[in-house]
């Protein structure tokens, strides 16, 4: 007899190492395929040679689960150095999925670095158990000094859409003007010119909302009066909440006197569609004509509009109702023809509402709420109306017969 405990027990020994090591392996995974890093903006732009560089990094965790002990740690190569060894590694703990953490660095440019390029790196992990990931950056180094005297200023916000709901994706656009108005100027008879400088400029998120576009770099200077129209790409989250929000704008100008931090408006928004009976919901012997009342309560202009009606063992005409267009408060009827499949049937029925829009270029979808929708059988007065029709039928050749009797005796009274 064949003797099978050494292969069954060789069998449940790689059992129990593969099922030790899947902890492994999925932990190992999960720094690199769940976590990302990115460069959000330095202060000052260009580095200063033998200044502080202030160096802001984001982390962020895209997977559908936390990320349970969150780290990050800066490796910088010269010309830069850490303000402290001890500030090296920063940890954030649990980071929930969809969600970043931001953190400062302080680096030293070196007396002797050129203007150029330089370079660190940021190492990040999910958790101890982790090995660390490694993503490169660089920045410019050089000075930010310029003799200009233009000076930048902010107009012409526009978001589209204009009033964001949950979930929603679109734009944030603005207009960075040279306000001077003249070429010079002279100041404590030194005479300057007015030409302004945008070195970059930055649109900072917040954790609800996204900006998805990389920092604006200007590639020339701007004369009195010109401008540069700048557009960056935001996400809204799922669960925001209605309301006003503000995005911090850091635009970098010809040095740190012109250097401006605005405040940039993103309204958020989540009311829509409203879709109100305006005739009771009853319907006769099987059969109606059931009206409605669309209205846009959204504070901005929705496009692709349409309603449709649901309701057990009723048929609607049209099935999709295409309102279109709708500007903000505008109202809107509709007429719908109902029919139910058995005529006889009698009681209450649940009617559901729905309707598709777009705010922008989002499509939403949206269940409007629920109505009751009454079957009622109401007998036809046929033997009424038959008794009708033959009194009037009687009352006609009365008349008939009289005109024609009175008619008759004129004539033989004229004989």
């Amino acid at each position: 007899m064949m003797n099978y405990k050494k292969p069954i027990g060789i069998l449940v020994l790689l059992m129990l190492l593969f099922v030790t090591a899947v902890p492994i392996i999925a932990g190992a995974a999960s720094s690199s395929s769940t976590l990302r890093v990115d460069l959000l903006r330095y202060d000052p732009y260009p580095a200063e040679i033998g200044s502080y560089v202030d160096v802001w990094i984001k982390i962020e965790n895209f997977a559908s689960g936390t990320a349970e002990d969150v780290s990050i740690k800066i490796e910088p190569e010269y010309p830069f150095s850490l303000d402290s060894e001890n500030n090296a590694i920063k940890n954030f703990g649990n980071l929930p999925p969809e969600r970043t953490a931001i953190h400062e660095y302080r680096l030293y440019v070196d007396d002797g670095a050129k203007a150029g390029t330089g370079s660190f790196d940021i190492l990040y992990r999910a958790s101890d158990e982790s090995s660390w990931q490694k993503t490169t950056f660089d920045i410019k180094v050089g000075s930010t000094t310029f003799d200009s005297k233009g000076t930048v200023g902010l107009s012409n916000v526009i978001s589209s859409p204009e009033v964001f709901m949950p979930g929603d994706e679109g734009s944030v656009s603005f207009t960075l003007t040279n306000t001077a108005q003249q070429s010079t100027i002279t100041i404590d008879d030194q005479i300057y010119d007015t030409y302004a400088r945008v070195q970059s400029a930055t649109l900072m998120g917040t954790d609800m909302i996204t900006v998805t576009s990389q920092p604006y770099e200007g590639k020339g200077v701007l004369g009195p009066g010109d401008f540069v129209q700048v557009t960056y790409n935001i996400k809204v989250s799922d669960s925001m909440d209605d309301g006003t929000y503000f995005l911090d704008l850091v635009m970098i100008g010809n040095s740190h006197s012109f250097n401006n931090n605005w405040m940039v408006p993103v309204v958020v928004d989540s009311s829509a569609v409203r879709v109100i009976p305006s005739v009771p919901l009853v319907l006769e012997n099987g059969k109606a004509d059931l009206e409605f009342d669309v209205a846009n309560i959204h504070p901005n202009a929705l496009s692709s509009v349409l309603v449709k009606l649901e309701a057990d063992d009723v048929e609607f005409l049209p099935q999709e109702y295409f309102v279109g267009s709708m500007d903000p408060d505008e109202l809107f009827t509709i007429e719908i023809e109902a029919q139910a499949e058995d005529p006889d049937k009698t009681g209450p029925v649940n009617l559901t509402i729905y309707t598709d829009y777009r705010n922008g270029l989002n499509e939403h979808e949206e269940v409007i709420g629920s109505h009751v929708l009454t079957l009622e059988h109401v007998e036809e007065d046929g033997n009424n109306t038959a008794l009708a029709i033959l009194l009037i039928g009687g009352i006609i050749v009365a008349v008939a017969y009289y005109m024609y009797r009175k008619k008759g005796l004129r004539i033989s009274m004229d004989r």
